[in-house]
């Protein structure tokens, strides 16, 4: 039975990012499938792999695991070795609570600043409110920095699912050309300049279609 895993178009898929991402770093061998979002191909397909008619979604030895976040907490439990959350405690706490807020909050920039990983130099008018998710986002990055236990260029020294989760955040400050401060800037650009993520912007330079609300700017 072969392992797969669904994406939507790499170019505005933040979640399909994430996932694939984690799976690429737990070492699990997969095929992927992708559909790309507002298509009828997407419409008619979708169903047949996922119950929720969302991506992504991972088919594992007969088992269906759908949204990110349960996505990541399987191929963390599989893959023991991969060590894909922080060793401590009191740091995996941490971890899946800052994944936890990124997966259901942030709403101002998830809505104003899209990803799309093609553009560049995008400029937005964003609102105080997407502002304010700016800045909470550089906060949980400076946090996990300086208080993570072992070194290591990722957020909690070696890399963990909340690089996966922070991952796309990076994507869009770099499309819509957003000022960091340090360390923040740091962290975004071993992000941007990983080859694993290299990967996916080239691929996602690759594709055609286009989704009209994810072109702002």
């Amino acid at each position: 039975m072969i392992t797969t895993l669904v994406i939507g178009n790499r170019n505005y898929s933040s979640w399909s990012l994430r996932a694939w991402w984690a799976a690429r770093r737990s070492g699990l061998s997969f095929a992927e499938v992708r559909l790309a979002l507002d298509t009828d191909e997407f419409t008619r397909e979708i169903a047949a792999y996922s119950p929720s008619r969302r991506v992504p979604v991972l088919h594992h030895q007969g088992r269906v695991v759908w949204d990110t976040l349960a996505i990541c907490e399987y191929l963390a439990e599989i893959s023991p070795k991969a060590q894909m959350w922080p060793a401590t405690v009191t740091e995996r706490s941490r971890a899946r609570s800052f994944c936890a807020e990124m997966h259901s909050g942030l709403a101002a920039l998830r809505e104003q600043l899209p990803m799309n990983c093609r553009a560049r130099k995008r400029r937005v008018q964003f609102d105080e409110a997407c502002a304010a998710d700016i800045e909470r986002i550089q906060e949980i990055w400076a946090d996990c920095l300086s208080q993570k236990s072992v070194e290591g260029r990722w957020l909690f020294g070696h890399w963990t699912i909340a690089d996966a989760f922070f991952a796309p955040v990076a994507m869009r400050f770099r499309t819509y050309d957003i000022d960091l401060s340090e360390p923040a800037a740091s962290w975004a650009n071993a992000v941007l300049s990983d080859p694993e993520i290299e990967d996916w912007v080239r691929l996602a330079a690759e594709e055609t279609e286009l989704v009209a609300a994810d072109e702002t700017g």
